[in-house]
């Protein structure tokens, strides 16, 4: 469910109403397992700018905020309007722990990202427009210190007037499943890259299946386990939307949240 672009006062309201189960003193926000090794801290590091790219970019993102949510923390979606849903749910996001926001516009984009960095663990957003080199520097200090993640979502790493902590590349991928005129898409191979600064050491790479034929995050070639999303196979899309977005918890609607912040 999508809610209006807040003004800054409804996003000091929702950062008081909805704060992270987990510890900022946690280094790190939990991963899929496939992508443990490719990252230097097998985890996204808290207090880190980090990026997805290539074809797979979205898909990437939604993979590695699916622990996020699953731990009881909370993902912010600014300005994506491309995201889907039931991708995100059969990449194992809990759509209950996700505040979708309407694209602020690129005047408010910056302070937007930065508020919501005081109210989850971990936003997704894509920069409108080239982020000044203050900016960056103000929305990074503003994630160390609160303990979150900004996750850009597609979009050129060069947006940044300095490179991003972490980048994480799609590279070659490959459905499976269908054939000449027949069959339907069932599994997607991609080549996963990982390259960055600040101890991210060397650049690794690895196959990954994103989604397995069973709905896993998998490293392709490896023995077939349980699924990180729950159970054997992916995550079901839920009936309705999110329906609670709460204070320790609260019955509070994300939309009536704003309304009433307002």
């Amino acid at each position: 469910m999508a809610v209006p672009a807040p003004d800054l006062a409804s996003l000091r309201l929702l950062g008081h109403r909805v704060r992270p189960v987990t510890g900022a003193d946690q280094r790190t926000l939990p991963v899929p397992e496939a992508f443990e090794d490719l990252l230097p801290h097998r985890g996204l590091q808290r207090g880190s700018l980090v990026a997805t790219g290539g074809a797979a970019a979205t898909s990437l993102a939604l993979a590695l905020a699916g622990p996020v949510t699953g731990s009881g923390s909370w993902v912010a979606v600014v300005g994506l309007d491309g995201i889907g849903l039931l991708a995100a749910a059969e990449l194992g996001v809990d759509l209950a722990r996700v505040l979708l926001i309407a694209d602020p516009g690129p005047d408010r984009w910056a302070a937007t990202v930065a508020a919501l960095t005081d109210a989850v663990d971990l936003v997704l957003a894509r920069p409108p427009a080239p982020v000044a080199n203050g900016v960056q520097r103000r929305l990074s200090a503003r994630c160390r210190e609160r303990g979150s993640v900004i996750l850009q979502v597609g979009g050129s790493p060069g947006l940044w007037a300095a490179a991003p902590d972490l980048v994480v590349s799609a590279g070659a991928s490959e459905w499976q499943g269908v054939g000449v005129g027949h069959g339907h898409l069932r599994a997607r191979r991609v080549e996963v890259s990982v390259s960055g600064r600040r101890g991210a050491g060397r650049p690794r790479s690895a196959q990954l299946w994103l989604p397995g034929p069973r709905g896993q995050i998998a490293v392709v070639g490896e023995p077939d386990r349980p699924s990180l999303l729950g159970g054997s196979g992916a995550s079901t899309l839920p009936s309705t939307l999110p329906s609670t977005l709460p204070s320790t918890p609260s019955s509070t609607r994300p939309g009536e949240l704003l309304e009433e912040a307002v």
